[in-house]
């Protein structure tokens, strides 16, 4: 697929008329803060704020990470099992920000997701987390930490596959994965000149699966969203996300095409559609309904919601619950070009060494 340089780009979409082109209401640059990149040499926590993970897999995680160099703190309850929780809601909440507060941490990585994010939000020092900024990075249900801490801060965090994805498993398997979620957060990983032409164009993973347009058009703006089924659940919360303005990404695993349906709704009824400079669908994975004669597909649901918008809207852009996740950094700036089926960041989401 041919793709426009970031340099070339801008400038293009800078032109274009503010009702195709929104300036970002919703946040401003002054607003957002970039966490400072990884790097080598860097320490990394390793945190579990949603349900318990296998001490085979932890060890090999943290393996990985010495293997490149890094240094790595375990929080205290990845292990700890609590129901369908990795340890109390104060437990968990409190490990997350022991890691926030540590000096010595650079980078925190989920090592996974499950449930449990949206029972400690409120128990989180959002004054800490915004004094502090580093390397967050997570999926699934991860997105409701994500969500809360960018729209309380302004804080660049990283919708991005879980530990365990990275490091636990052969990185052959899901070379795409690995590469996108080094390439965004490692300093090593930028070229020579990025801070003189930030950003880049995030590649596609598969060319049989490629990128389809629901409704056409080009926008910029700063990124927000995550898992759909998060999202929805932080409805009418004081971490409800804001997407005037902004590019909106959704993706989610296990839920059927009348469930999606009925999220959507909420957010259209909400307004959280209107407004928005585009949308970028993901994969919606291990959710094909009972009974495929009487039931749309996710296609035609999102076709119901978003065909006939003014703002360009893909699907299957590669995010979500797959081996081919791209990490997205929630609260960076980005364009979208629905007939291309690109999204390009139009800045680093990091700051990089000598900045």
């Amino acid at each position: 697929m041919r793709t426009l340089s970031v340099s070339l780009l801008l400038p293009l979409l800078l032109a274009l008329p503010a009702a195709v082109l929104p300036d970002g209401a919703a946040a401003t640059h002054d607003e957002v803060i970039m966490p400072p990149a990884l790097s080598p040499g860097g320490t990394v926590a390793l945190v579990t704020p949603a349900r318990p993970q296998r001490e085979e897999l932890i060890t090999r995680v943290k393996e990985g990470l010495q293997a490149n160099g890094y240094n790595v703190v375990l929080a205290p309850n990845l292990t700890t099992q609590w129901g369908y929780l990795a340890g109390t809601d104060e437990e968990r909440a409190e490990a997350l920000m022991e890691a926030w507060r540590n000096p010595d941490v650079d980078a925190i990585f989920s090592l996974i997701g499950g449930y449990g994010t949206t029972r400690i939000l409120d128990k989180l020092d959002y004054d800490v987390i915004r004094e502090n900024p580093k390397v967050f990075t997570g999926l699934s249900d991860i997105t409701g930490l994500h969500s809360a801490i960018h729209m309380k801060t302004g804080l660049v965090t990283f919708h991005s596959p879980n530990t365990s994805w990275v490091l636990a498993r052969v990185e052959e398997e899901r070379p795409f994965a690995v590469e996108s979620f080094w390439r965004t957060i490692d300093s090593t990983s930028y070229p020579p000149d990025a801070q003189e032409s930030p950003g880049w164009t995030i590649p596609m993973s598969e060319p049989d699966i490629p990128t389809e347009t629901i409704a056409p058009g080009r926008a910029s703006g700063r990124l927000i969203g995550g898992n759909l089924s998060l999202v929805h659940a932080l409805m009418g919360t004081p971490y409800e996300i804001e997407t005037e303005g902004r590019i909106l990404f959704l993706e989610d695993v296990n839920e059927a095409p009348y469930r999606v349906d009925r999220m959507l709704s909420t957010f259209q009824m909400a307004g959280k559609l209107d407004g928005v400079a585009g949308v970028v669908l993901g994969r919606f994975t291990r959710a094909d309904p009972e009974d495929p004669d009487r039931s749309f597909t996710h296609r035609e649901v999102f076709e119901h919601y978003f065909a006939h918008r003014d703002y360009p809207v893909v699907f299957n852009f590669p995010v979500g619950h797959v081996q081919d996740n791209a990490t997205l950094p929630v609260g960076a700036l980005a364009a979208l070009d629905a007939e291309a089926g690109t999204l390009t960041l139009l800045e680093n989401p990091v700051v990089l060494p000598g900045e």
